[in-house]
């Protein structure tokens, strides 16, 4: 491959535009929580539960870790920091499902989880009625300082 030749491993650049969207979510952390031990707890909970993936070139030891959710270009960004982030418990950062059946998939990945190890911090299914919409969704904390929401949208009109 020369300068000039496209890198097949590359995406094609595009010219379509698209409005802005969210891409991912920065969060410092204590260095310790991002040692060896710390990211592989990390990586198996978010992996086994939401199916996200470690981006180990992107990985340093006591310093940095990257999840990929999904795609490329969607990813939670775990940073060291002395003075790390804390939030209160319910601040969170959200991701939505396309059906019921697989929100409850989710939940029950987070309980399976949970069973074996009670640091998952997982408040279950509500349900807000809400005009000509029924907001299913559940909230999971694991290491991180923030929990995710995880959204299921039935339009009832």
């Amino acid at each position: 491959m020369t300068p000039t030749e496209p890198d097949p491993d590359r995406p094609a650049q595009s010219d379509k535009r698209f409005a802005p969207r969210f891409n991912h979510v920065a969060m410092s952390m204590p260095a310790d929580a991002l040692d060896a031990d710390g990211r592989a707890a990390i990586t198996d909970f978010y992996a086994k539960v939401f199916g996200w993936q470690e981006l180990p070139t992107l990985t340093k030891d006591r310093e940095r870790l990257v999840l990929m959710a999904h795609r490329y270009d969607q990813f939670v960004f775990l940073i060291a920091d002395p003075e790390p982030m804390r939030a209160p418990r319910l601040d969170h950062f959200g991701q939505s499902v396309g059906t019921e059946a697989e929100l409850l998939d989710l939940r029950d990945r987070c309980l399976a989880y949970q069973a074996n190890d009670g640091s998952v911090d997982l408040i279950d299914v509500t349900i807000e009625d809400h005009p000509g919409l029924r907001l299913h969704n559940f909230y999971v904390g694991f290491r991180l300082p923030m929990m995710i929401e995880t959204q299921y949208w039935e339009w009832t009109a």
